[in-house]
């Protein structure tokens, strides 16, 4: 696994209760099995399990914090909550996985993980990977519907930041070319890799068919670096950018929503131009 790509360092304690908090949900999954029902998406047993994390928040993050940060809890709480998911409509999506991603920015900002290189390693390679391994969990036991995909012309149905983690990984380096991914199997030594992976197990058929867009990066650009900044702005502009997936953010308090913008860096353009401008990515766009 990624991990072992770490295991000249040892994780730190506060690093090891947010494995161990992730652990204690993975396991809920093992004790909640999916019921017999004909939907194809959305087992209802997975509201059974949003039920206990729900139920069970407040034990699992004072688990994690301790006396010392006790305080925050109730910051953190609403991010935590909406990280695997949508109880109600019973779907997963960049929004959730931005959620969990603001749950560690929170867990740094009050200085329970410090801002450390090997602590911030940790959390990308030790950390966000469980949580990819225990979403893909939750989405094959439960059925979860990819929420708000935008099918065959998306990046990938649930899921983004592990591109960009993992096209930061293979960045600084040209031994492992962008046009590697079209020859799988891929080794399990990158985040970008491991999401490809993830794509084939759960699809079938011709990749460029399925995952045009990610196609598009392998034989359209030349290098890493070009492939993690483009995603960049990708992001930006596709998750964040869009209402439909921020809308669900629980912010204030520790992350508060600014709503004066700094006119000299907003950009000028009309309403209708501000409707159809294109907002993908260098690369994704038709030549």
């Amino acid at each position: 696994m990624i991990e072992s790509s770490l295991s000249d360092s040892s994780c730190s304690q506060e690093i090891d209760r947010i494995l161990a908090l992730l652990d204690t949900l993975s396991y809920w999954v093992d004790e909640i099995p999916p019921l017999q029902t004909p939907q194809r998406f959305g087992n209802l047993a997975f509201r059974t399990w949003g039920s206990r994390l729900e139920e069970r928040s407040d034990e699992l993050l004072s688990k994690l914090l301790g006396e010392k940060f006790a305080s925050a809890s109730p910051y953190l709480k609403p991010y935590l909550l909406t990280s695997f998911g949508s109880f109600l409509r019973m779907d997963y999506g960049t929004g959730h996985e931005s959620s969990f991603a603001i749950f560690l920015l929170c867990l740094t900002l009050i200085r329970l993980v410090k801002p450390e290189p090997d602590e911030e390693r940790h959390l990308v390679l030790s950390v966000f990977v469980r949580y990819l391994q225990l979403c893909w969990k939750l989405q094959d036991v439960y059925k979860l519907e990819p929420a708000g995909s935008h099918g065959v012309w998306g990046l990938d149905d649930y899921t983004f930041l592990g591109y960009i983690f993992g096209s930061g990984q293979l960045r600084d380096q040209t031994d492992i070319t962008v046009a590697s991914v079209l020859n799988p199997p891929l080794p399990q030594s990158n985040l970008y890799f491991m999401s490809i992976m993830r794509i084939h197990q759960v699809k079938h058929g011709p990749f460029y068919e399925h995952s045009s867009q990610l196609h598009s990066i392998a034989v359209g650009v030349p290098n890493w670096g070009k492939v993690h900044n483009g995603l960049f702005k990708m992001y930006e502009a596709e998750v964040l950018g869009k209402r439909v997936v921020v809308q669900h953010l629980p912010l204030g308090g520790l992350m508060e929503w600014d709503t004066h913008v700094d006119q000299r860096h907003a950009p000028s353009m009309s309403r209708d131009a501000a409707a159809t401008a294109d907002t993908r990515a260098p690369w994704a766009r038709p030549r």
